[in-house]
């Protein structure tokens, strides 16, 4: 998030990229930078929304959540939960809580770090946890070369501003931390014909699934040259005697 940005939109993308599907999809929202002087606005606007996400059966529409996916996911992600609770460098602001006595849901959880390469912020945890580094506003293209650094993953990403300047160095330095970029969007929800998606670095071989470059994944190029004319002498018209000098 860039000074520039708004914190409603921002809001926004952070409850549904990191919270849709219960952030059990490759490119959801995993980690979040924002400037100092947008965070308190930020922070309520994100508490008011999660204060009415509901949990629940996937057939009641009313729900915007439902359970993840079996124990193992569970009690992986509540690890992680359980770790930043008993840690000084973050503290879990939203959420937290888990209950698997029918089913295995998890509310929506923000943790707030202080040191951007937290545990959280680093590592792929595929559950609804969000995490938010607060940097100071001058230190905006410092915290994107953060952002590229923290994570062996590169799959999606998201940059919000209304400054196109800053959009395009974002662009630069976020070059290879994320095959499928996203402007003022969460950086979720790549349509399969429309938008190509892949990431390199820990997200695999940028395929870009969805587009014909992935077809060339699947080729063995081979090169052909056909000479019509044949020459019959090694040597070159520039090595003619006339043309040397003595």
């Amino acid at each position: 998030m860039h000074p520039s940005s708004d914190s409603q939109e921002v809001a926004v993308a952070i409850i549904r990229g990191a919270f849709e599907y219960q952030g059990q999809k490759c490119s959801a929202a995993s980690r979040s930078y924002i400037p100092e002087s947008l965070w308190p606005e930020v922070k309520q606007r994100v508490g008011d929304m999660l204060s009415q996400v509901t949990l629940g059966d996937v057939r009641e529409f009313g729900h915007f959540m439902n359970a993840v996916i079996d124990a193992d996911s569970y009690d992986n992600i509540m690890g992680y939960i359980e770790y930043t609770k008993n840690s000084d460098d973050a503290e879990v602001i939203f959420g937290g809580t888990g209950d698997k006595s029918k089913g295995y849901f998890i509310k929506p959880t923000v943790i707030q770090v202080k040191d951007p390469h937290f545990k959280t912020m680093e590592e792929e945890i595929f559950g609804p946890v969000m995490s938010i580094y607060v940097y100071k506003d001058k230190d905006f293209e410092k915290t994107l070369e953060i952002c590229d650094k923290t994570s062996p993953y590169g799959l999606t990403g998201s940059v919000f501003s209304k400054n196109r300047a800053a959009l395009m160095t974002a662009c630069r330095v976020l070059r290879y931390a994320a095959g499928n970029i996203y402007f003022n969007d969460k950086p979720t929800g790549a349509v399969v014909g429309q938008l190509p998606f892949g990431g390199a670095r820990g997200s695999g071989t940028n395929d870009k699934s969805g587009s014909y470059l992935n077809l060339l994944r699947w080729t063995n190029p081979r090169t052909i040259k056909e000479t019509l004319i044949p020459p019959t002498e090694f040597t070159y018209p520039y090595m003619k005697e006339d043309k040397c000098s003595k």
